[in-house]
Order: structure tokens, then C-alpha cells, then sequence
């Protein structure tokens, strides 16, 4: 049987993904309600009760579509390879579509899963380049570096990235939540922002957006200033326009589409709670 969850399921839950992803139940427990929230949890149910796959239906929007995010799709090892992930997800799907969605989109958690769904109608898309530069020093270069909310972050994006998967003010705030305790740094200026973790002398870049190339490097070489590290490894969207020439497009994340088609080709997808467990 399939059903969307309730609060009482915390436990089975913490159980499945602990198992399948290693995370502990306060993890599990933000996930499932203030993530996604119990409404959008979805879960499979053996005869006699027992909780045995579940998936979350974290509501987005993308180019003023609604939509969900797949998240947290697991199984119990002693239920795999019986089809059931397959009828968890078109169950929610079903569910989805009846209720105005356009898509779903969501992000393998491993090169050898692109496949996997690709054969239940999912399509690679918004695929990303990670490369690594030198950060050549500029005393003059100047940004701020305050703490921001997640509403002023996703007024950033709606800003510098109009073309992304947005995730609601709340969902955002579990995420924003969640990188500030893992010690994520915001650079911004009226020309672009950046998010980036230290790790002794490389500031990796899990996002940026600037109005240019000068732009951009505006923002690292302050970020160099502010940390003495000198070195960059940024990651951005394939389509995004700075830097271009550096950088091999991988695959990332991956969309289905709910009816009628839309141009996704140059859309954005990131900080869907992804990055958390990579600082």
C-alpha cells in the first residue's frame, strides 16, 4: 500500500535512512517535517504495517511552474529489486499531476542511478562544471560578507539567477539552516554573490552568480582577501555564462516532466540540501 506519511512513521523512517544514507534521526526528523513536510513525505506500507520505501515530494517552482523535488528516495534492502521504488514513484506522480504539478525533478545520489531513472521517465538535465582556478590577489576588490536570511538569498536568486528550481522560504531555510552549521560563507556585492567553504587554502564555490566574468572575480579575489586562501574551486551551472571556457559539463540533476514540455536547457538547479553532507 502506498499512503503519505504521518509523524508517527518517524521511526521506520529514521531506520531507512540511516541504513540507505547513514543520517541520523535529527537529520531524518528536520527532513520529514520541516524539509519537505509530512504532506509530501510518501511511503510504502507492507501488509502487516511495516514501512518499507519512502520518497520525498519537496514542492519547487521552475520558470513560475510549480513542481516537486524527489529527495530521500529509499528502500529496505530486503524489499529491493521488487519494482516497489517504481510504484512509490509514479503513485506520488499520480498524486502530483492531479494536484497542478508540471514536473518533478530530482538528483541521483550516484553516477550508476542516472539510469535507473532514466527508464521511469526522468531526462538528464541542468548539468554542472566544476573547475579549479589560482585567486590573483586585489586589495581593492569589495563585497560584503554578511550572514544573509534564506529570503534575502532566494531574492538573490530570483535576482542573479531568475532560471533556477527554487524551493520554498521554508524548505530554503532548513538549507540555509544547515550550511551555516557546517560553516558555509556568503560573499555578495550589487553585481553577484557567491557561497563557499574553506578548506585550508581553497575556497570551494558550491554557488555563483555575477552579472559578468569581472564580476565574478570580484567576488572570489574579496573572498581571497577576507581568507588568505589562494585558490578557488567553483562549481556552476554548464549554461552559466561566466567563465565559460573553463570547466567540463557533468551530469547532475535530472527532470520529468508532468504533460506538456518546457525549454529547461538553460535552467539552474542547486542548494537543494545536496551540498549539506560535501563541506
Amino acid at each position: 500500500m502506498f499512503r503519505i506519511a504521518q509523524p508517527g512513521d518517524l521511526p521506520a523512517l529514521c531506520g531507512l535512512m540511516k541504513t540507505a544514507f547513514g543520517d541520523e534521526a535529527e537529520f531524518t526528523e528536520m527532513m520529514a517535517a520541516r524539509f519537505a513536510g509530512w504532506e509530501n513525505v510518501y511511503v510504502a506500507q507492507r501488509e502487516d504495517g511495516a514501512v518499507e520505501a519512502m520518497l520525498c515530494a519537496v514542492p519547487v517552482t521552475l520558470r513560475g511552474k510549480p513542481g516537486a523535488y524527489f529527495y530521500a528516495l529509499c528502500t529496505a534492502p530486503e524489499s529491493r529489486g521488487k519494482g516497489l521504488m517504481t510504484g512509490l514513484m509514479d503513485y506520488a506522480a499520480d498524486a502530483l499531476r492531479a494536484a497542478g504539478a508540471r514536473f518533478i525533478v530530482t538528483i541521483p545520489a550516484e553516477a550508476g542511478l542516472f539510469a535507473f531513472y532514466e527508464k521511469r521517465g526522468f531526462e538528464r538535465a541542468f548539468a554542472r562544471r566544476t573547475f579549479t582556478r589560482t585567486i590573483r590577489p586585489n586589495l581593492w576588490a569589495n563585497a560584503e560578507f554578511d550572514a544573509v536570511t534564506a529570503r534575502s538569498l532566494l531574492q538573490l536568486r530570483e535576482k542573479f539567477a531568475p532560471d533556477s528550481v527554487l524551493l520554498t522560504l521554508p524548505s530554503f531555510t532548513e538549507v540555509l539552516r544547515d550550511l551555516y552549521s557546517l560553516g558555509i560563507t556568503v560573499v555578495s556585492s550589487p553585481d553577484g554573490y557567491g557561497l563557499f567553504f574553506r578548506h585550508w587554502d581553497t575556497l570551494r564555490f558550491i554557488e555563483l552568480f555575477a552579472v559578468g566574468d569581472r564580476a565574478a572575480e570580484l567576488l572570489v579575489q574579496a573572498a581571497r582577501e577576507k581568507t588568505g586562501a589562494t585558490q578557488a574551486q567553483i562549481t556552476l551551472g554548464a549554461a552559466q555564462s561566466i567563465f565559460p571556457a573553463e570547466g567540463r559539463p557533468a551530469d547532475y540533476g535530472m527532470i520529468r516532466f508532468l504533460g506538456e514540455r518546457f525549454d529547461v536547457s538553460e535552467s539552474y538547479m542547486g542548494l537543494m540540501l545536496d551540498e549539506t553532507g560535501q563541506a
